[in-house]
């Protein structure tokens, strides 16, 4: 795959059996290129989104996807990746220690070691003073790194006029640090600006609390990681729904066989989203909606008015939801430092990783296909639906 800027010809827009089509893109540090590898093929098969909902890293490539044209959104995307791996000196060298899961290992502790003391080119960078070395009050005080890059990184790469103008719904999950509530900043009812993205994903102690009319938040992924809850209870109009969930942390895993591997299991735990349950808990809601919408269509007219009836109907739907959940895979040389090793080598796995399994993915035509169940919702995972 080519990581030079290139123009993308792009031919008209792919008709799908769909009112509304969604990206929901979870967060996960480093590992966000895969997101960007998934939309590169979503592009190429002309699969344009009209609502983009992301979440710390996800909220990132969301700005970025939304606040640019189609025909400039994979640039964008490769543009930001490639600009906040520019940082490791050995990067020019590519893989000279060979391929082997020990040697890449290495590699990578050497570039998460250089972003953990440097940063990450565009994005964060280390405050020259230790956070307890600082007064008390201030930003310096309560994160390890400095986020101001991001803000400029932001500005360049999203054209926030557009963002706003709503041609692409945009939504970013944060929390509010002084409620501990999630909030979404959503393109329906906030004007975005850099700050809204920024606060998506200032995950503490790490990055600073990003402060919003006088309320300061922190990253969305400290109480949920993904965003299909919220798009689906967002959405009144009920629209059938094709929705690609992109998931960074897998929630299943081998056994831990040393620290190492626990420290590891331990965060995929804590920032995966659970996926498959989730998506399992909601089929089991809509069956009962959709069978209560038929059950409702059968009572007489002259109940319309009333009140309890009022309130089954505000929850009754006939709708149909095709959840096609994309989850990278980490590899066998990745550890616990995978989110915030910013090498350019693994950003071009992980993008690679995006784009192939979402190339597989549409190669199976019932994922683009309206569902024909009598629940109405069609979940397709390729680990466990995909038969190449």
């Amino acid at each position: 795959m080519n990581f030079q800027l290139r123009p993308h010809l792009m031919t008209a827009e792919r008709r799908l059996p769909f009112e509304c089509v969604t990206l929901l893109l979870q967060g996960g540090g480093a590992l966000g290129a895969y997101q960007g590898g998934v939309y590169e093929a979503l592009a190429e098969a002309n699969i344009h989104p009209d609502w983009v909902a992301g979440i710390s890293i996800g909220a990132i490539n969301a700005a970025i996807i939304a606040g640019n044209p189609p025909n400039c959104r994979v640039d964008r995307l490769r543009e930001f990746w490639t600009h906040v791996t520019s940082n490791a000196p050995w990067d020019w060298l590519g893989n000279p220690l060979g391929e082997s899961d020990d040697t890449r290992n290495l590699l990578n502790q050497m570039s998460a070691n250089f972003a953990v003391a440097c940063g990450a080119t565009g994005f964060f960078s280390a405050r020259a003073m230790m956070p307890w070395l600082q007064p008390g009050g201030t930003l310096g005080a309560t994160s390890f790194y400095d986020t101001g890059d991001l803000k400029h990184t932001l500005e360049r790469l999203v054209d926030f006029d557009r963002l706003n103008a709503g041609m692409t719904r945009f939504s970013a999950g944060a929390v509010n640090v002084r409620t501990g509530n999630f909030v979404c900043f959503d393109t329906n009812t906030h004007k975005i600006g850099p700050e809204h993205v920024m606060a998506s994903g200032a995950l503490p102690p790490g990055f600073p609390a990003v402060e919003i009319d006088g309320e300061h938040y922190w990253d969305g992924g400290l109480v949920s990681n993904t965003p299909l809850q919220w798009v689906i209870e967002s959405n009144p109009r009920r629209q059938d729904t094709l929705a690609f969930q992109v998931d960074l942390w897998s929630s299943q895993g081998a056994l831990p066989r040393n620290l190492a591997q626990v420290a590891t299991r331990h965060k995929e735990i804590q920032f995966s989203s659970r996926t498959r349950a989730s998506t399992g808990q909601f089929k089991n809601v809509h069956r009962v909606q959709r069978a209560l919408d038929a059950l409702l269509r059968r009572i007489p007219a002259d109940f319309e008015q009333n009140d309890d009836l009022k309130i089954l109907k505000s929850v009754a739907s006939d709708k149909v939801y095709n959840i096609i959940q994309l989850i990278y895979r980490a590899q066998n040389y990745e550890g616990h430092s995978k989110d915030y090793e910013f090498s350019r080598l693994s950003m071009q796995d992980h993008w690679r990783a995006g784009y192939h399994d979402a190339v597989r993915t549409l190669r199976h035509p019932e994922v683009l296909a309206r569902p024909t169940s009598l629940d109405g919702v069609f979940t397709f995972d390729l680990e466990r639906d995909g038969r190449e």
